[in-house]
């Protein structure tokens, strides 16, 4: 059963000391202010966070605020949707602060932060992608963490990743043949080449550009000799990066319109056998 958010419940017996403190600071400040990092995590009932002293807030970046004992971060960017009220404390929501826990908290506790907002609601793998996406443009420290995290965490779950099933719902919607994934095509060298998604009766290949923002240089020295490889061996290969899939960008729409025309859409068939492109 899903948990409840900590926002419709009774207040923990053990919160009641330390809120009313931290509802006098804030009530101190006064708004724009919302309570930030592992105080925000603690309100949201993250496994491992303590709502003690000393607390972290947050106010627009122009603001001078300074509180004695506390941490008063400057944030820029924060929007309506950054953040919610929990307990009657107005908070940053839960996605925001993975993002900011992301540049000071090591791997093993923003992995625990991770799976607690996941698993009581606080947000979303898809609405965290996409404003992991859109903060990114901006630049934050930490997101190729919290990236790695999540990949993690997919890992342990088996199956596609994000990318992956984002993809395939995508081409689900879109009534495109489903393809086949991590197929291998050949080999270069002594290492197999295997591919993210392969339309099985044609010579269409989709890969994937997980997470590129943060992909290393020999990663991406690896990934361009694939690539080179699978285009000498007459496969069509087509790129869509990690933002393209997670926005559902006009570019990637466009490309996979041209891929599959009306015309030419294999068509699905009982068997899951998609009709060769001629």
């Amino acid at each position: 059963m899903r948990a409840m958010h900590p926002s419709r419940q009774r207040v923990p017996v053990s919160f009641l000391a330390p809120l009313g403190r931290l509802r006098t600071l804030v009530e101190s400040i006064g708004p724009p202010v919302w309570s930030s990092g592992a105080t925000s995590a603690a309100l949201m009932s993250c496994d491992g966070f303590n709502l003690a002293e000393p607390f972290h807030l947050a106010v627009e970046r122009g603001r001078s605020v300074q509180r004695r004992d506390h941490f008063v971060h400057r944030l820029r960017d924060v929007e309506r949707l950054d953040t919610t009220v929990v307990f009657g404390i107005p908070t940053l929501s839960g996605t925001r602060v993975l993002i900011e826990l992301a540049a000071t908290l090591p791997a093993d506790r923003l992995t625990v932060a991770l799976d607690s907002m996941l698993r009581d609601g606080w947000t979303s793998e898809e609405f965290l992608h996409r404003r992991i996406v859109e903060l990114h443009r901006k630049g934050r420290i930490g997101l190729g963490k919290l990236l790695d995290v999540m990949q993690g965490s997919e890992r342990t779950r088996g199956g596609h990743s994000f990318l992956e099933r984002a993809f395939l719902t995508l081409l689900d919607e879109l009534e495109l043949p489903r393809p086949r994934t991590q197929q291998v095509l050949g080999r270069r060298g002594r290492q197999a080449i295997r591919v993210d998604c392969w339309f099985q009766g044609t010579n269409i290949v989709v890969e994937l550009l997980g997470y590129g923002f943060h992909r290393s240089q020999m990663q991406m020295q690896a990934d361009a000799e694939r690539l080179n490889q699978l285009q000498m061996n007459g496969f069509l290969v087509v790129q869509f990066t990690y933002t393209d899939v997670v926005t559902r960008s006009q570019r990637m729409l466009d490309l996979l319109a041209e891929l599959f025309p009306p015309s030419l859409k294999p068509r699905r068939r009982s068997s899951g056998h998609s009709q060769k492109r001629t």
